[in-house]
């Protein structure tokens, strides 16, 4: 275990392959350089160490990272200064819960000079705060969608003739005492479909501009990864630059691998998944929560030669200061619609 670890750490400083003499020049090994090269031979033979044929050294394999990451490595703790660094980045755009993931997704690339990915799952347990009509053009309308947890969404719609300012305010009116208050993730085919008949004959002509909030409803139930920082991948010069774009054209497969049912840290290599179009890549995340439910996933990709004892702690506190955040916000959602209900 000392010389596994001794050799992983050797790696992920330099990046080079790691020889017996290298090992027996580090005063915490105390064995003979005959038994370092025979423990070296062993970790080979049972997967944790490879053997590159043009170095006398050896290189960590995924086995060997995870064998590291779950039994040998010392997460070093966060400074205070690198925590205030932190808690900057992430407060230095909007509140709303979409901006805190984004923030946070900005301030772990930034910090950890990797991708960060994120989902956000926060939409599922929102709720419809405000439906508006808005017209742009000759029968042409944008439906507005505004969420609890600060989305916007819209969808234009074409109508088979123009609406009156009379029509507009009463579609509008109509929506808003249907609508607000509604959960998006219960907006199903039947519920649109009893709301469009209570609209009666008068108004059915204007079920289209409902069929666009069932839509975007939709929309905001699908996952979607988000990804920072993507420089900072073609920028690795472990990465192959067509591996890279590959990867980014097809970074929506990723929702697979950030399974928000899993509590912790979640650490998968590309070579073991056999699905990552990025190869000797690895994906850090965790899931973070809002109101104890989780909302989403947080983490990072980059080579496997990553620091995991500073990486992991980053991936960490961010997942934890971003469901603070989410909480907060969902506390003073209720707070507001306690004083509303109050007046």
């Amino acid at each position: 275990m000392k010389i596994l670890t001794a050799i992983i750490d050797e790696y992920i400083r330099t990046g080079e392959p790691v020889g017996s003499k290298t090992l027996a020049e580090m005063s915490d090994i105390g064995v003979s350089s005959a038994t370092i090269r025979n423990t070296m031979a062993a970790l080979e033979q049972e997967g944790y160490l490879d053997h590159p044929h043009t170095s006398a050294g050896r290189v960590p394999t995924f086995k060997g990272f995870r064998y590291y990451i779950d039994h040998l490595m010392c997460p070093e703790p966060l400074s205070v200064e690198k925590i205030s660094q932190i808690d900057e980045l992430l407060e230095s755009g909007g509140l709303t819960d979409e901006a805190i993931v984004e923030n946070a997704g900005t301030a772990l690339a930034e910090i950890t000079k990797c991708a960060a990915i994120s989902t956000n799952h926060a939409a599922k347990f929102s709720v419809i705060s405000k439906v508006e009509v808005i017209p742009t053009g000759r029968r042409m309308y944008v439906l507005l969608m505004i969420t609890s947890n600060g989305a916007i969404k819209n969808k234009v719609c074409r109508m088979e003739f123009d609406l009156t300012n009379e029509q507009m305010q009463s579609i509008t009116s109509f929506l808003n005492e249907h609508l607000c208050g509604m959960n998006v993730e219960n907006m199903s085919e039947e519920y649109v479909n009893g709301v469009v008949a209570a609209m009666g004959s008068y108004m059915l002509s204007l079920s289209p501009l409902i069929n666009a909030v069932y839509e975007l409803s939709e929309e905001m139930m699908k996952d979607s990864v988000d990804v920072r920082g993507e420089a900072n991948l073609l920028a690795c010069r472990e990465f192959e630059a067509d591996d890279v774009m590959k990867f980014l054209e097809k970074k929506g497969e990723l929702t697979e691998f950030l399974d928000d049912a899993f509590s912790g840290i979640n650490v998968k290599f590309g070579e073991e998944s056999g699905t990552f179009a990025i190869s000797n890549s690895t994906l850090v995340s965790t899931s973070y929560y809002k109101d104890g439910k989780p909302a989403g996933t947080l983490g990072i990709i980059g080579p496997m030669r990553l620091d995991y004892r500073k990486i992991i702690p980053y991936v960490e506190y961010l997942s934890k200061k971003v469901s603070t955040m989410l909480s907060e916000n969902e506390s003073l959602e209720i707070e507001n619609k306690g004083d509303d209900d109050d007046e």
